[in-house]
């Protein structure tokens, strides 16, 4: 397994995250969230991350970009199923790149190492969602050929939502 993405400049190195670099995934999650204009929807801690990255049961995985030995961003993601292919994937949660490193190779290094390990798996695809608002990201991932699903809308349950209809659906 190929520590750096191929064709991303050489001071790039994506690496597996290890247990040691919670901290330092928690405060780029964070950075993240100031991104995306969402910083008080951060909810999660360092404790949770740890447990669900590096426990007894791992829910997701993660990878480090380095440029030069200092972290420049990283991507989480996690297994997904197709029904329709019968077939696993990979949904890269986030992808992040501090400002410093964006347009330098390390969004791209990040993602060539996702689809990578998605193609080394026998995976059938990679799939993520991207704010509509951005448009750097958006204008990568059409220049790179992703599909935009535009005919899907997300949905989601949680918090009381989720409670109540694990009680039971009304009616």
């Amino acid at each position: 397994m190929s520590a750096a993405a191929s064709s991303a400049p050489d001071a790039v190195r994506v690496r597996p995250a290890i247990a040691t670099d919670v901290p330092l995934i928690y405060e780029l999650i964070r950075a993240l969230a100031e991104y995306e204009r969402a910083p008080d929807q951060v909810s999660g801690t360092p404790e949770l991350l740890h447990r669900w990255l590096f426990g007894a049961k791992p829910a997701a995985e993660a990878l480090i970009a380095e440029v030069d030995g200092a972290p420049a961003g990283f991507a989480l993601f996690h297994g997904t199923f197709s029904t329709w292919e019968c077939q696993p994937g990979i949904w890269l949660e986030d992808l992040f790149v501090v400002p410093d490193h964006r347009r330098s190779g390390v969004g791209r290094a990040l993602l060539e190492r996702v689809a990578q390990i998605t193609v080394e798996r026998g995976y059938t695809r990679l799939a993520w969602t991207v704010l509509d608002w951005n448009e750097p990201a958006l204008t990568f991932y059409r220049r790179i050929g992703a599909a935009p699903l535009d005919e899907w809308t997300n949905h989601r349950l949680s918090g009381a939502a989720l409670r109540r209809v694990a009680r039971g659906l009304p009616g």
